[in-house]
Protein backbone atom coordinates (compact mmCIF):
# COMPACT_ATOMS: atom_id res chain seq x y z
CA UNK A 1 0.00 0.00 0.00
CA UNK A 2 1.15 3.46 -0.59
CA UNK A 3 -0.10 5.00 2.19
CA UNK A 4 2.05 7.09 4.31
CA UNK A 5 0.00 8.79 6.97
CA UNK A 6 1.14 6.76 10.07
CA UNK A 7 -2.59 6.42 12.00
CA UNK A 8 -3.27 4.39 8.59
CA UNK A 9 -0.40 2.32 7.90
CA UNK A 10 0.03 1.41 11.28
CA UNK A 11 -3.76 -0.48 11.64
CA UNK A 12 -3.09 -1.66 7.70
CA UNK A 13 -2.93 -5.77 9.03
CA UNK A 14 -3.62 -8.41 6.46
CA UNK A 15 -6.26 -6.99 3.90
CA UNK A 16 -7.24 -8.02 0.50
CA UNK A 17 -7.47 -4.79 -1.17
CA UNK A 18 -3.63 -3.93 0.14
CA UNK A 19 -2.10 -1.45 -2.78
CA UNK A 20 -5.30 -0.62 -4.56
CA UNK A 21 -6.10 3.10 -4.96
CA UNK A 22 -8.40 4.81 -5.03
CA UNK A 23 -8.86 8.60 -5.83
CA UNK A 24 -12.10 9.39 -4.26
CA UNK A 25 -14.46 12.56 -6.13
CA UNK A 26 -17.95 11.13 -4.28
CA UNK A 27 -19.63 13.67 -1.68
CA UNK A 28 -22.19 13.12 0.99
CA UNK A 29 -22.90 9.55 1.16
CA UNK A 30 -23.59 6.77 -1.96
CA UNK A 31 -20.47 7.25 -2.59
CA UNK A 32 -18.24 7.94 0.49
CA UNK A 33 -19.83 4.74 1.80
CA UNK A 34 -18.36 2.66 -1.15
CA UNK A 35 -14.87 4.08 -0.56
CA UNK A 36 -14.99 3.57 3.11
CA UNK A 37 -15.75 -0.42 2.61
CA UNK A 38 -12.92 -0.32 0.17
CA UNK A 39 -10.62 1.55 2.44
CA UNK A 40 -10.78 -0.89 5.57
CA UNK A 41 -10.26 -3.68 2.69
CA UNK A 42 -7.23 -1.67 2.48
CA UNK A 43 -7.50 0.16 -0.30
CA UNK A 44 -5.61 3.54 -0.35
CA UNK A 45 -8.54 5.85 -1.16
CA UNK A 46 -7.71 9.33 -1.37
CA UNK A 47 -10.69 11.93 -0.78
CA UNK A 48 -10.45 14.83 -3.60
CA UNK A 49 -12.04 17.62 -2.21
CA UNK A 50 -12.34 21.27 -3.57
CA UNK A 51 -10.60 24.00 -1.73
CA UNK A 52 -12.23 26.07 1.62
CA UNK A 53 -15.31 23.99 1.57
CA UNK A 54 -14.98 20.43 0.51
CA UNK A 55 -17.62 17.53 0.90
CA UNK A 56 -20.94 18.85 1.26
CA UNK A 57 -21.83 16.94 4.17
CA UNK A 58 -18.75 18.55 5.71
CA UNK A 59 -21.37 21.35 6.46
CA UNK A 60 -23.67 18.51 8.61
CA UNK A 61 -24.21 19.12 12.40
CA UNK A 62 -23.19 18.41 14.92
CA UNK A 63 -19.91 19.59 14.72
CA UNK A 64 -16.78 19.42 17.14
CA UNK A 65 -14.04 22.27 17.06
CA UNK A 66 -15.41 22.95 14.27
CA UNK A 67 -15.47 19.26 12.29
CA UNK A 68 -18.76 17.84 10.97
CA UNK A 69 -19.20 14.16 13.25
CA UNK A 70 -21.63 12.77 10.58
CA UNK A 71 -18.80 13.57 7.75
CA UNK A 72 -16.35 11.79 9.83
CA UNK A 73 -18.50 8.21 9.98
CA UNK A 74 -18.73 7.17 5.83
CA UNK A 75 -15.09 9.05 5.64
CA UNK A 76 -12.97 7.32 8.23
CA UNK A 77 -9.90 5.60 6.97
CA UNK A 78 -8.97 7.89 4.12
CA UNK A 79 -6.72 10.84 3.28
CA UNK A 80 -7.92 13.82 1.78
CA UNK A 81 -6.23 15.70 -1.19
CA UNK A 82 -7.54 19.11 -1.55
CA UNK A 83 -7.43 20.88 -5.23
CA UNK A 84 -9.03 23.33 -7.39
CA UNK A 85 -9.72 21.30 -10.27
CA UNK A 86 -11.28 23.79 -12.13
CA UNK A 87 -7.72 25.51 -12.70
CA UNK A 88 -5.25 24.21 -15.38
CA UNK A 89 -2.81 23.38 -12.94
CA UNK A 90 -5.31 21.48 -10.60
CA UNK A 91 -6.26 19.35 -13.49
CA UNK A 92 -2.55 18.39 -13.73
CA UNK A 93 -1.66 17.56 -10.84
CA UNK A 94 -5.13 15.26 -10.41
CA UNK A 95 -3.92 13.66 -13.98
CA UNK A 96 -0.49 12.92 -12.38
CA UNK A 97 -2.48 11.29 -9.29
CA UNK A 98 -4.80 9.12 -11.71
CA UNK A 99 -1.66 7.84 -14.09
CA UNK A 100 -1.07 5.87 -10.49
CA UNK A 101 -4.13 4.94 -9.43
CA UNK A 102 -6.24 1.85 -9.78
CA UNK A 103 -9.65 3.49 -9.66
CA UNK A 104 -11.53 6.78 -9.98
CA UNK A 105 -14.99 7.07 -8.38
CA UNK A 106 -16.85 10.17 -8.71
CA UNK A 107 -20.85 11.29 -8.76
CA UNK A 108 -21.14 14.42 -10.38
CA UNK A 109 -24.08 15.03 -12.37
CA UNK A 110 -23.78 12.87 -15.88
CA UNK A 111 -20.56 14.76 -18.12
CA UNK A 112 -19.57 17.46 -15.01
CA UNK A 113 -16.08 15.16 -15.30
CA UNK A 114 -15.79 15.30 -19.09
CA UNK A 115 -16.39 18.76 -18.80
CA UNK A 116 -13.49 18.84 -16.24
CA UNK A 117 -11.30 16.93 -18.25
CA UNK A 118 -11.43 14.01 -15.48
CA UNK A 119 -13.70 11.29 -17.42
CA UNK A 120 -13.49 8.10 -18.50
CA UNK A 121 -12.35 8.55 -21.73
CA UNK A 122 -9.57 11.34 -20.20
CA UNK A 123 -8.13 9.39 -17.69
CA UNK A 124 -8.49 5.89 -19.86
CA UNK A 125 -5.68 7.95 -22.44
CA UNK A 126 -3.11 8.21 -19.34
CA UNK A 127 -3.87 4.76 -18.24
CA UNK A 128 -5.50 1.84 -20.19
CA UNK A 129 -6.85 -0.44 -17.54
CA UNK A 130 -8.01 1.94 -15.10
CA UNK A 131 -10.97 1.37 -13.55
CA UNK A 132 -13.75 4.37 -13.40
CA UNK A 133 -16.88 4.17 -11.23
CA UNK A 134 -19.93 7.21 -11.47
CA UNK A 135 -22.71 7.26 -9.39
CA UNK A 136 -25.76 9.39 -10.23
CA UNK A 137 -29.18 9.98 -9.57
CA UNK A 138 -30.48 8.67 -12.52
CA UNK A 139 -27.50 6.82 -14.53
CA UNK A 140 -25.74 8.21 -17.55
CA UNK A 141 -28.45 7.45 -20.10
CA UNK A 142 -32.24 7.62 -20.15
CA UNK A 143 -34.84 10.30 -20.56
CA UNK A 144 -33.79 11.60 -17.14
CA UNK A 145 -30.14 11.47 -16.97
CA UNK A 146 -29.15 15.20 -16.83
CA UNK A 147 -31.94 15.56 -13.67
CA UNK A 148 -30.22 15.92 -9.98
CA UNK A 149 -30.98 13.21 -7.92
CA UNK A 150 -30.64 12.54 -4.17
CA UNK A 151 -32.16 9.62 -1.77
CA UNK A 152 -35.63 11.11 -1.34
CA UNK A 153 -35.84 11.33 -5.49
CA UNK A 154 -34.84 7.86 -5.52
CA UNK A 155 -36.82 6.93 -2.82
CA UNK A 156 -39.77 8.13 -4.49
CA UNK A 157 -38.86 6.96 -8.14
CA UNK A 158 -39.01 3.50 -7.43
CA UNK A 159 -42.03 3.52 -5.09
CA UNK A 160 -40.60 3.31 -1.38
CA UNK A 161 -42.69 6.10 -0.49
CA UNK A 162 -45.27 4.35 -1.53
CA UNK A 163 -45.21 1.25 0.04
CA UNK A 164 -44.00 2.20 3.81
CA UNK A 165 -45.32 3.50 6.48
CA UNK A 166 -48.87 2.95 7.80
CA UNK A 167 -51.69 1.78 5.56
CA UNK A 168 -53.90 5.54 4.54
CA UNK A 169 -50.58 7.50 5.68
CA UNK A 170 -48.41 9.77 3.85
CA UNK A 171 -45.67 8.48 1.92
CA UNK A 172 -43.11 7.84 4.35
CA UNK A 173 -39.27 7.57 3.94
CA UNK A 174 -37.26 5.16 4.83
CA UNK A 175 -35.85 5.71 7.98
CA UNK A 176 -32.23 5.66 6.85
CA UNK A 177 -31.08 6.85 3.30
CA UNK A 178 -31.29 3.28 1.51
CA UNK A 179 -30.79 4.10 -1.75
CA UNK A 180 -27.98 6.02 -1.30
CA UNK A 181 -26.22 3.17 0.68
CA UNK A 182 -27.81 0.34 -2.13
CA UNK A 183 -26.05 2.53 -4.89
CA UNK A 184 -23.12 2.47 -2.36
CA UNK A 185 -23.11 -1.19 -1.89
CA UNK A 186 -24.09 -2.08 -5.67
CA UNK A 187 -20.52 0.14 -6.81
CA UNK A 188 -18.86 -2.16 -3.89
CA UNK A 189 -19.60 -5.55 -5.40
CA UNK A 190 -19.25 -3.93 -9.04
CA UNK A 191 -15.54 -2.60 -8.68
CA UNK A 192 -14.28 -5.92 -6.85
CA UNK A 193 -16.00 -7.96 -9.99
CA UNK A 194 -14.00 -5.61 -12.30
CA UNK A 195 -11.06 -5.47 -10.24
CA UNK A 196 -11.38 -9.77 -10.61
CA UNK A 197 -11.60 -9.06 -14.46
CA UNK A 198 -8.77 -6.66 -15.05
CA UNK A 199 -6.68 -9.23 -13.09
CA UNK A 200 -7.48 -12.09 -15.14
CA UNK A 201 -7.41 -9.95 -18.60
CA UNK A 202 -5.77 -6.40 -17.94
CA UNK A 203 -9.19 -4.35 -19.44
CA UNK A 204 -10.20 -1.68 -17.67
CA UNK A 205 -13.88 -1.18 -17.06
CA UNK A 206 -16.45 1.71 -16.67
CA UNK A 207 -19.37 1.43 -14.19
CA UNK A 208 -22.03 3.28 -14.45
CA UNK A 209 -24.43 3.13 -11.69
CA UNK A 210 -27.78 5.19 -10.13
CA UNK A 211 -29.42 5.33 -7.11
CA UNK A 212 -32.63 4.46 -8.93
CA UNK A 213 -31.03 1.38 -10.49
CA UNK A 214 -29.71 0.20 -6.99
CA UNK A 215 -33.17 0.70 -4.98
CA UNK A 216 -35.02 -0.75 -7.59
CA UNK A 217 -32.80 -3.76 -7.43
CA UNK A 218 -33.66 -4.15 -3.75
CA UNK A 219 -37.19 -4.54 -4.60
CA UNK A 220 -37.48 -8.62 -4.77
CA UNK A 221 -40.34 -9.63 -3.46
CA UNK A 222 -42.30 -6.49 -4.43
CA UNK A 223 -41.46 -7.06 -8.03
CA UNK A 224 -42.39 -10.75 -8.07
CA UNK A 225 -45.40 -9.75 -6.60
CA UNK A 226 -46.08 -7.13 -9.26
CA UNK A 227 -44.82 -9.44 -12.45
CA UNK A 228 -46.88 -12.21 -11.23
CA UNK A 229 -50.06 -11.12 -10.14
CA UNK A 230 -49.98 -7.19 -11.18
CA UNK A 231 -49.85 -6.11 -7.39
CA UNK A 232 -48.76 -3.16 -6.27
CA UNK A 233 -47.24 -3.02 -2.86
CA UNK A 234 -48.64 -1.05 -0.62
CA UNK A 235 -47.88 0.29 3.03
CA UNK A 236 -48.60 -2.55 5.63
CA UNK A 237 -46.73 -1.27 9.27
CA UNK A 238 -44.76 -3.50 10.29
CA UNK A 239 -46.37 -5.78 8.54
CA UNK A 240 -45.12 -8.58 6.08
CA UNK A 241 -47.27 -8.46 3.22
CA UNK A 242 -47.30 -12.21 2.75
CA UNK A 243 -46.82 -13.91 5.72
CA UNK A 244 -48.11 -13.52 9.38
CA UNK A 245 -47.86 -13.22 12.20
CA UNK A 246 -44.86 -11.39 11.21
CA UNK A 247 -44.62 -7.89 12.50
CA UNK A 248 -44.73 -5.60 16.25
CA UNK A 249 -47.59 -6.11 18.19
CA UNK A 250 -47.65 -3.91 21.51
CA UNK A 251 -46.59 -4.51 24.68
CA UNK A 252 -47.76 -3.26 27.66
CA UNK A 253 -44.44 -0.75 27.92
CA UNK A 254 -43.58 -0.54 23.97
CA UNK A 255 -43.55 -3.23 21.16
CA UNK A 256 -42.32 -6.69 20.46
CA UNK A 257 -41.27 -8.31 17.05
CA UNK A 258 -42.65 -11.56 16.24
CA UNK A 259 -41.99 -13.50 13.37
CA UNK A 260 -44.10 -16.83 12.58
CA UNK A 261 -43.39 -17.21 9.44
CA UNK A 262 -44.49 -20.77 9.11
CA UNK A 263 -46.88 -23.07 10.33
CA UNK A 264 -44.68 -24.63 12.45
CA UNK A 265 -43.39 -21.72 13.98
CA UNK A 266 -47.28 -20.28 14.15
CA UNK A 267 -48.38 -23.45 16.55
CA UNK A 268 -45.07 -22.64 18.86
CA UNK A 269 -46.72 -19.59 18.80
CA UNK A 270 -50.01 -20.21 20.26
CA UNK A 271 -48.18 -22.28 23.15
CA UNK A 272 -46.25 -19.26 23.76
CA UNK A 273 -49.97 -17.02 23.87
CA UNK A 274 -51.62 -20.05 25.50
CA UNK A 275 -53.94 -19.65 22.44
CA UNK A 276 -54.18 -23.89 21.15
CA UNK A 277 -57.74 -23.41 20.16
CA UNK A 278 -56.67 -21.20 17.13
CA UNK A 279 -55.35 -23.87 15.50
CA UNK A 280 -58.30 -25.49 14.71
CA UNK A 281 -59.82 -21.99 14.59
CA UNK A 282 -61.55 -21.24 10.93
CA UNK A 283 -59.87 -17.47 11.19
CA UNK A 284 -56.19 -18.65 11.97
CA UNK A 285 -56.14 -22.74 10.79
CA UNK A 286 -53.54 -21.63 7.68
CA UNK A 287 -51.56 -19.10 5.88
CA UNK A 288 -54.37 -18.21 3.87
CA UNK A 289 -57.18 -17.70 6.31
CA UNK A 290 -54.69 -15.72 8.78
CA UNK A 291 -53.66 -13.36 6.46
CA UNK A 292 -57.19 -13.19 4.96
CA UNK A 293 -58.23 -12.30 8.90
CA UNK A 294 -54.75 -10.20 9.63
CA UNK A 295 -56.36 -7.19 11.17
CA UNK A 296 -58.37 -9.72 13.68
CA UNK A 297 -55.88 -11.24 14.00
CA UNK A 298 -53.58 -8.43 15.02
CA UNK A 299 -56.39 -7.45 17.37
CA UNK A 300 -56.44 -10.73 18.86
CA UNK A 301 -52.78 -10.69 19.21
CA UNK A 302 -52.27 -7.38 20.93
CA UNK A 303 -55.40 -8.32 23.54
CA UNK A 304 -52.54 -10.77 25.11
CA UNK A 305 -49.65 -9.31 23.97
CA UNK A 306 -50.28 -5.81 26.06
CA UNK A 307 -50.62 -7.93 29.37
CA UNK A 308 -46.92 -8.35 30.03
CA UNK A 309 -43.89 -6.00 29.40
CA UNK A 310 -42.01 -6.58 25.82
CA UNK A 311 -38.97 -8.03 28.19
CA UNK A 312 -41.06 -10.61 29.34
CA UNK A 313 -42.75 -11.73 25.55
CA UNK A 314 -39.13 -12.20 25.07
CA UNK A 315 -38.58 -14.64 27.28
CA UNK A 316 -41.77 -16.24 26.61
CA UNK A 317 -41.73 -16.52 23.01
CA UNK A 318 -37.57 -16.91 23.03
CA UNK A 319 -38.05 -20.08 24.84
CA UNK A 320 -40.79 -22.02 22.56
CA UNK A 321 -38.17 -21.17 19.57
CA UNK A 322 -40.04 -18.52 18.56
CA UNK A 323 -38.13 -15.78 16.86
CA UNK A 324 -38.92 -12.37 18.35
CA UNK A 325 -36.96 -9.26 19.79
CA UNK A 326 -37.21 -5.73 20.85
CA UNK A 327 -38.41 -2.56 19.21
CA UNK A 328 -35.28 -0.06 20.24
CA UNK A 329 -34.24 3.54 19.93
CA UNK A 330 -30.91 3.87 18.15
CA UNK A 331 -29.55 4.84 21.53
CA UNK A 332 -30.95 1.59 23.08
CA UNK A 333 -29.60 0.08 19.95
CA UNK A 334 -25.79 1.28 20.71
CA UNK A 335 -26.00 0.82 24.17
CA UNK A 336 -27.40 -3.14 23.56
CA UNK A 337 -24.70 -5.29 24.73
CA UNK A 338 -24.77 -7.97 22.03
CA UNK A 339 -24.23 -4.44 19.75
CA UNK A 340 -21.60 -3.94 21.92
CA UNK A 341 -20.27 -7.97 22.13
CA UNK A 342 -20.16 -7.43 18.41
CA UNK A 343 -17.88 -4.77 18.21
CA UNK A 344 -20.17 -2.94 15.89
CA UNK A 345 -19.31 0.66 18.34
CA UNK A 346 -15.75 1.40 17.72
CA UNK A 347 -13.80 4.18 18.98
CA UNK A 348 -11.16 6.56 17.69
CA UNK A 349 -9.48 9.36 17.87
CA UNK A 350 -9.32 12.08 16.05
CA UNK A 351 -7.00 15.42 15.61
CA UNK A 352 -9.61 17.91 15.53
CA UNK A 353 -12.54 16.36 17.49
CA UNK A 354 -10.85 14.45 19.88
CA UNK A 355 -11.77 11.04 21.20
CA UNK A 356 -15.25 10.22 19.03
CA UNK A 357 -16.93 6.69 18.70
CA UNK A 358 -18.25 5.27 14.65
CA UNK A 359 -20.03 2.04 13.49
CA UNK A 360 -17.70 -0.64 13.12
CA UNK A 361 -17.02 -2.88 9.75
CA UNK A 362 -19.95 -5.24 9.61
CA UNK A 363 -18.06 -9.06 9.15
CA UNK A 364 -15.81 -10.56 10.67
CA UNK A 365 -13.55 -12.37 8.54
CA UNK A 366 -11.53 -15.77 10.23
CA UNK A 367 -8.49 -14.48 8.73
CA UNK A 368 -8.56 -11.14 7.48
CA UNK A 369 -8.65 -7.35 8.85
CA UNK A 370 -11.48 -5.60 8.89
CA UNK A 371 -11.42 -2.96 11.17
CA UNK A 372 -11.60 1.03 10.77
CA UNK A 373 -8.16 1.85 10.46
CA UNK A 374 -7.98 6.06 11.07
CA UNK A 375 -10.26 8.80 11.59
CA UNK A 376 -11.54 10.95 8.92
CA UNK A 377 -9.11 13.36 7.68
CA UNK A 378 -9.85 17.21 7.98
CA UNK A 379 -10.07 18.62 3.97
CA UNK A 380 -6.67 18.86 2.30
CA UNK A 381 -4.73 17.17 5.63
CA UNK A 382 -2.64 14.94 2.66
CA UNK A 383 -2.32 17.02 0.13
CA UNK A 384 1.47 17.32 0.29
CA UNK A 385 1.71 14.29 0.98
CA UNK A 386 0.31 12.59 -1.85
CA UNK A 387 1.44 15.02 -4.59
CA UNK A 388 4.66 14.33 -3.43
CA UNK A 389 4.20 10.49 -3.65
CA UNK A 390 3.51 11.19 -7.06
CA UNK A 391 6.89 12.85 -7.89
CA UNK A 392 5.69 16.40 -7.80
CA UNK A 393 8.84 18.48 -6.23
CA UNK A 394 8.16 20.63 -3.29
CA UNK A 395 8.91 23.77 -4.83
CA UNK A 396 5.78 22.99 -6.95
CA UNK A 397 3.89 22.02 -4.32
CA UNK A 398 4.21 25.31 -2.39
CA UNK A 399 3.85 27.05 -5.62
CA UNK A 400 0.42 25.14 -5.81
CA UNK A 401 -0.39 26.43 -2.38
CA UNK A 402 0.71 30.08 -3.31
CA UNK A 403 -1.61 29.82 -6.15
CA UNK A 404 -4.43 28.55 -4.20
CA UNK A 405 -4.87 25.28 -6.37
CA UNK A 406 -3.97 22.87 -3.47
CA UNK A 407 -4.92 23.69 -0.11
CA UNK A 408 -5.14 22.35 3.42
CA UNK A 409 -7.58 23.80 5.88
CA UNK A 410 -5.13 23.05 9.48
CA UNK A 411 -1.24 23.37 8.17
CA UNK A 412 -0.66 24.22 11.57
CA UNK A 413 -2.02 20.88 12.88
CA UNK A 414 0.98 18.84 11.06
CA UNK A 415 3.53 19.13 13.64
CA UNK A 416 1.34 18.22 16.42
CA UNK A 417 -0.50 14.88 14.08
CA UNK A 418 2.84 13.81 13.47
CA UNK A 419 4.34 14.41 16.87
CA UNK A 420 1.17 11.97 18.72
CA UNK A 421 1.31 9.29 15.75
CA UNK A 422 4.69 8.79 16.52
CA UNK A 423 4.45 8.66 20.01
Amino acid sequence: MTATDPTIREASGKRPLTGFRVLDLTRFLSGPYCTMVLAELGADVIKIEQPHTGDDSRRLAPKINGESYPFAMPNRSKRSVSLDLKTARGKELFHAMAAEADLVIENFRPGVASRLGIGYDDLKALREDILYCSISGFGQTGPYRDRPGFDIMAQGMVGLLRMTGEPGGRPAKVGIAINDIAAGATAIYSILAAQMHRTATGEGQYMDISLVDAGLAWSVWESGAFFGAGEVPQPTGTRHRRSTPYQAFRTSDGYVTVGAANDRLWLRLLGALERPEWETDPRFATLPDRMENIDELEREIEAITQTRTTDEWIKIIDAVGVPCGPVLTFDETLSDPHVVARDMVAEMDHPIIGEMKTIGPPTKFSGLDFTVRGPAPWLGQHTAEVLREVGVSDADIEAAFTDAVAFDAHPDLHATTDQTQEA
